[in-house]
């Protein structure tokens, strides 16, 4: 049984852009408050406090309350539970002890808790409030219900409100108030919408968003206003040179896993926290910040001038432990693998000519090193100090919107003071005079000028009272929000399949999630790919994807052995289409050994769509043995592959080790005539595709270990030493391999890790590791490598 509390607070709100009369005139009278789900967590930690503090701010001015709680649970069970919730609420510094206890037993004597499970709950409830208002004489300005369940029961609550609980026409408000989550994409977004609206209008429905109501959010407009004289002149891409949105956090998603693993950090506070407050630093003013409508209109026509985003905007990455958090509380076998990420950078940019060209970075993430939130304006700063590099006007010119926590520990607007002074917001806000020697942001407090609320309150109370007073532009309209999914689903979909980057969390995190910008791209600034094997456990390949990554700062691809064969056989005809669809033909070069039998063992039994009458096959390297030696690559090749498909053959290229009954022999020239073979065939000698392996010295194709580098960039084929029997081999160049449009690097097998380990440490030195000299001038360079060989 869901066990909740339908806790209601008095009020409601005027529609956005209404004057202080109105508002008043609609705010007095009796409002009824409900609140569905008032004995969940949400309800107990914030909202019977905020509605405590509206009672305390508004029950002497003309309004009188009813607050219910509701739930589905019987009411002599909730009851006990309901009222030790309303007990623990407590008043501001400045009531009395003797006051408080007055106050509190007067919003006890308001409240009680009644089920609400079936139609006739709600139906039952509406007589109440009616009959109540009748017996003491009130006028019913109004009924709140704010819905703290969860997201799916929704539509069924407001379908029994409208059914069962309006009020009676004559002037009354309905106010509906919805918690995140609005959806999961644009589609179920689109779905909760319609149905919302099979029951509630427009101006009845208050989406929350708690950020909206945290005292340094709702200023940033205000501040923008105040400060136009400063800020008009460089609030633009000349002036500035970034902005950043952060929210980092040092918990874990530990008692939440059921929710976050459906939704991960990009829906759960980029798509709605941040993106908000990107909107309000990037948005045009209003002429009225008291006109919501003026406001939305703004908003959206942010939404429509970002420009889409794609996998290259973004990069994830998961908490080590979460997988095990993942298969304990979802109840699942260590064969599960979640890709859900639990930090994410994200790279926006618009087409507006105000802002073209400016990067804005949101960023957020569990099990960070420090619990901080912020929006950051960076400014170009043109001046460079010649002999004393400390001093300010060197520094940064920044705007910081510090939401609180961290080393300031308070919520605060902090400008540079090489920046400007900005005016002190009216009211409740202060400068602070007095700094601590701390760094906020990158800089030492002394170096802003910083403002802070005088008196600091909790986003929930700040939010009940603007739908007190009718502020409805810091709530989520049904446009705002599907703008804002239509926005990001397209990066969310394309995510989908890709594997986080794996990181410890806290301070052992070191720069594993740091991030650098290019251009419109973000990456990793570390392109090690580090996974434990811990975390991978022992998935099978049924249950994995392929994962994207970075290997020696080249594209990696990497799954158990079977799926990663798929995927390089799927690749390789993808670039056979491409090529024979460009040219007409397809050069592909194959190197040999045991690895790549796999592959033509896929590729003969499951690609019979492969463009092989196109195809000319290449070998890479050959043994100095006859063709017909099981020792030769070219007859595994055989084997395995062309005897099973139609290569036309006269586009078979075998390496000429054999001519006559000599083998290898430099007076022979093969390597030379295999060479004016390849320039004779392939376009500027440059193979379409080009296969290779990597064997556990670092040899590549027939490249060994202490050879001579820079003759195997030179020419096209050469003649090698091997370590191993047979000694003589023919072999491709590095300077051949370097010239193909695709290389592809497979490596397989648990006995390839230390190999891999050290590859990824290793710099370039094809003289010690060969396979280090594999750089195509210019093509690409992609490694498969198989979880056993990554991870040992």
């Amino acid at each position: 049984m869901f066990v909740s509390v339908v806790l209601l607070v008095l009020v409601l709100c005027a529609r956005g852009g209404r004057g202080e009369d109105d508002v008043k005139k609609q705010s007095r009278g009796h409002v009824s408050v409900v609140i569905v789900g008032g004995t969940g967590d949400l309800a107990r930690k914030y909202l019977w406090q905020g509605f405590f503090q509206l009672y305390l701010n508004h029950v002497s001015r003309g309004s009188t309350f009813s607050f219910y709680a509701g739930g589905q649970s019987p009411s002599d069970k909730a009851t006990p539970i309901f009222f030790g919730i309303v007990k623990a609420v407590s008043c501001p510094k400045d009531v009395s002890e003797q006051r408080c206890a007055v106050l509190k037993e007067q919003f006890l004597r308001l409240a009680q808790y009644r089920q609400l499970k079936t139609p006739e709950d709600y139906q039952d409830l509406s007589k109440h409030i009616e009959r109540q208002a009748q017996e003491e004489g009130l006028n019913e300005a109004g009924r709140l219900f704010y819905l703290s369940v969860p997201a799916f029961a929704y539509a069924d609550v407001a379908d029994k409100i409208h059914t069962g609980c309006r009020p009676a026409a004559g002037g009354a408000w309905l106010r509906v108030v919805l918690e995140k989550p609005f959806g999961h994409d644009l589609k179920s977004a689109q779905v909760l919408a319609a149905r919302l609206g099979n029951s509630l209008q427009e101006e009845e429905m208050y989406r929350i968003d708690h950020y909206l109501g945290k005292q340094v959010v709702s200023k940033i407009l205000p501040f923008r206003v105040e400060n136009r004289k400063f800020l008009d002149p460089i609030w633009n891409k000349q002036h500035i040179e970034r902005i950043e949105i952060v929210l980092k956090e040092t918990l874990d998603v530990k008692g939440r896993i059921p929710f976050y693993d459906q939704y991960g950090v990009i829906r759960d506070v980029i798509q709605n926290h941040l993106t908000e407050v990107l909107t309000l630093l990037t948005m045009r003013l209003p002429a009225n910040l008291s006109d919501s409508e003026d406001v939305l209109q703004n908003k959206l026509r942010i939404f429509s001038s970002l420009l889409p985003l794609g996998k290259n905007q973004a990069v994830t990455g998961q908490y080590q432990a979460y997988q095990a958090e993942v298969q304990q509380e979802l109840n699942k076998t260590k064969d599960h693998v979640s890709l859900t990420p639990t930090f994410a950078a994200v790279l926006a940019h618009m087409e507006a000519a105000q802002y073209e060209g400016v990067p804005f970075l949101l960023l957020a993430g569990k099990m960070l090193d420090q619990r901080v939130g912020y929006a950051r304006v960076l400014f170009k700063n043109d001046v460079f100090c010649v002999q004393d590099q400390h001093n300010l006007h060197c520094k940064p010119k920044q705007i910081i919107f510090y939401f609180g926590h961290g080393n300031l520990q308070y919520p605060a607007v902090l400008v540079t003071k090489n920046l400007f002074k900005p005016s002190v917001m009216e009211g409740k806000w202060k400068e602070v005079t007095e700094q601590a020697d701390i760094l906020v942001v990158g800089l030492p407090a002394s170096h802003y000028y910083i403002q802070t609320p005088k008196v600091q309150q909790e986003a929930y109370a700040e939010l009940i009272s603007h739908i007190f007073t009718g502020h409805k532009n810091t709530f989520i309209s049904t446009e705002n929000l599907l703008a804002s999914w239509g926005f990001w689903t397209p990066l969310l979909q394309s995510l989908a399949g890709s594997f986080p980057r794996v990181y410890p969390g806290g301070a052992d995190n070191g720069d594993l999630l740091d991030v650098c910008l290019k251009g419109k791209e973000i990456g990793f600034t570390s392109e090690a790919v580090i996974i434990s094997p811990d975390h991978v456990g022992g998935a099978s390949a049924a249950s994995f994807q392929a994962m994207q990554g970075k290997f020696r700062n080249a594209t990696m691809v990497s799954a158990w052995a079977e799926e990663l064969v798929e995927r390089l056989a799927a690749d390789m005809q993808e670039a056979a289409e491409a090529a024979v669809l460009q040219g007409g033909v397809f050069h592909l070069a194959l190197s040999g050994g045991a690895t790549p039998i796999a592959l033509f063992q896929r590729l003969a039994l499951h690609h019979f769509s492969f463009p092989w009458r196109n195809t000319h096959i290449w070998m890479v390297d050959e043994r100095c043995v006859p063709l017909s030696d099981p020792e030769s690559n070219f007859f595994n090749l055989q084997r395995h592959l062309l005897q099973h498909v139609h290569v036309p053959y006269l586009n078979i290229h075998p390496m000429l080790v054999q001519l006559g009954q000599r083998l290898c022999v430099e007076d022979d020239h093969a390597a030379q005539m295999y060479q004016e073979d390849i320039a004779n065939h392939v376009n500027a000698s440059s193979f379409h595709f080009v296969l290779l392996g990597v064997g556990h010295d670092g040899h590549t194709a027939s490249l060994f270990p202490g050879g001579d580098a820079t003759d195997s960039q030179e020419g096209l084929v050469v003649l090698r030493e091997s370590p191993g029997k047979p000694h003589r081999r023919m072999s491709l160049t590095l300077g051949a391999i370097n010239r193909a449009q695709k290389v592809a690097v497979l490596v397989l097998g648990k006995n390839k890790h230390e190999l891999i380990t050290q590859l990824s440490r290793s710099k370039d030195r094809p003289d010690k590791w060969p396979v280090t000299g594999v750089r195509p001038s210019e093509g690409s360079l992609a490694w498969y490598i198989d979880y056993d060989a990554l991870l040992g």
